[in-house]
């Protein structure tokens, strides 16, 4: 379970006190800060860690920090962060090849050096070796920074015997228009934060890490809207101004650990084990033609959606968490909810249960020479077996999904994440050293 902890803890109540990036590169003043101490739970313990409010800023500003800069998600637990933690206003996605002559070894010490610095600036302190200053001042803003491992990885180091079954590549799609060079890569990281320059200092410190290793094979950037910017929490809305995400499943629900989570001990062979409490990471960089979008009438996007722009609720009725009903008619003797329904086409029950769940960021760079914007959604969707869950559902998207004519894929990646790391540990160390 979650547990946040308000800022009115004493260092004195709290031995476990750690000392922020705020007061390390920056901050004057007698007061200090007050730390939390961390539990032993999953990736997603959140807590916060705020300088008091005698403490300065290193431009003079005297104060705590707000809760949306002091919150701080733990590195260590049974999953990695990034996962289940609610969507980060700001997300960088990047993909490495080791470099010539690396292999397991060299794998290993990056993974270790990696680890070090997530492990600090997610809670928010100064990055172990030459910060930058970049994120000067602030705290740790829910910064997450997850690792995962591609297909060609298992090969540069070695450990084909090891490499899952699930990672196989995917099947291609009638579809895609997919950019090798923008596609795929040895190793993933996605890093999310509520604040852009904390998001790009986790970024240029784990390039900076990457030395001589490995070199990046493909970098994106996304964003979400700022937690705090609507009355009430909300499902995000995409570029398109749809309500995107409304059928995600939910960690209350019994099966959730079963559908995102490979088991901690299943039935898979031995050398597959360290990927128990793992996860798959499918990311999909999906073009929205959004000029093409924008002519279409309001009705006419509720009917290629099937649900209401306004409200996100399905056509048949209700409010946005209202099931779909797929069954009703209307009195011309079509579905309400058409037959080609983005919606209707990836529900859970028309593809035999198959769910994932979706953390997606939006994407803008720039307007290009034919004056259309090359936005979308840099769509990324987590599940214990991705020919259970993300395969079965775009083959039928593939097949015939009214939303295609107005997206384009065209980039893919395929990523085994590995379950977060213990106390002292690094990502990857079961598999790397197992």
């Amino acid at each position: 379970m979650t547990r946040v902890t308000e800022n009115n803890e004493s260092n004195e109540s709290n031995p476990d006190i750690e000392i922020s990036r705020r007061q390390l590169l920056g901050t004057v003043g007698a007061a200090g800060a007050v730390g939390l101490a961390l539990g032993a739970t999953g990736g997603a313990l959140v807590q916060s860690a705020v300088s008091d409010s005698g403490t300065a800023g290193a431009h003079g500003g005297a104060g705590a920090l707000s809760s949306l800069g002091a919150t701080r998600i733990a590195f260590d637990g049974d999953h990695q962060a990034g996962i289940t933690n609610p969507l980060q206003a700001k997300g960088h996605v990047i993909a490495f090849d080791l470099a010539p002559g690396a292999g397991r070894k060299e794998a290993a010490a990056l993974l270790r050096r990696w680890s070090q610095t997530a492990r600090r600036l997610m809670a928010g302190e100064a990055a172990p070796t030459a910060d930058t200053g970049i994120a000067l001042d602030a705290g740790p803003s829910s910064l997450t920074v997850t690792f995962g491992f591609g297909h060609s990885f298992f090969d540069r180091t070695g450990l084909t015997d090891r490499r899952p079954t699930a990672l196989d590549p995917l099947p291609d799609f009638s579809g895609d228009r997919l950019d090798a060079q923008r596609s795929n890569g040895d190793l993933w990281v996605q890093i999310g934060a509520d604040d852009g320059l904390v998001a790009f200092h986790a970024l240029r410190s784990l390039q900076k890490d990457a030395g001589e290793a490995a070199r990046v094979r493909w970098q994106m950037n996304g964003f979400n809207r700022t937690p705090g910017a609507t009355g009430a929490p909300m499902t995000a809305r995409n570029l398109m101004g749809q309500i995107d995400g409304t059928g995600n499943p939910k960690p209350a629900q019994p099966d959730f650990d079963k559908r995102i989570f490979v088991p901690a001990v299943g039935p898979g062979p031995a050398e597959h084990a360290w990927m128990g409490n793992g996860s798959y990471a499918v990311v999909r960089r999906i073009r929205m033609l959004l000029d093409d979008w924008d002519k279409q009438s309001t009705a006419a996007q509720e009917q290629v959606i099937g649900r209401t722009k306004a409200t996100g609720a399905p056509l048949t009725g209700g409010s946005e968490t209202t099931p779909m009903d797929l069954a009703a008619f209307g009195a011309d003797g079509k579905p309400v909810i058409p037959s080609n329904a983005h919606a209707r086409i990836s529900a859970p029950e028309q593809n035999g249960g198959a769910a994932m769940l979706r953390r997606p960021f939006s994407f803008h760079d720039g307007i290009g020479a034919d004056g259309t914007p090359d936005a979308g959604l840099l769509f990324i969707c987590w599940q214990a077996d991705p020919l259970r869950g993300f395969v079965p559902v775009q083959r039928k998207l593939d097949r015939g999904d009214a939303l295609s004519a107005f997206i384009r894929h065209e980039s893919s990646g395929l990523y085994a994440v590995p379950p977060g790391p213990r106390a002292g540990e690094y990502v990857g160390q079961r598999l790397l050293e197992g």
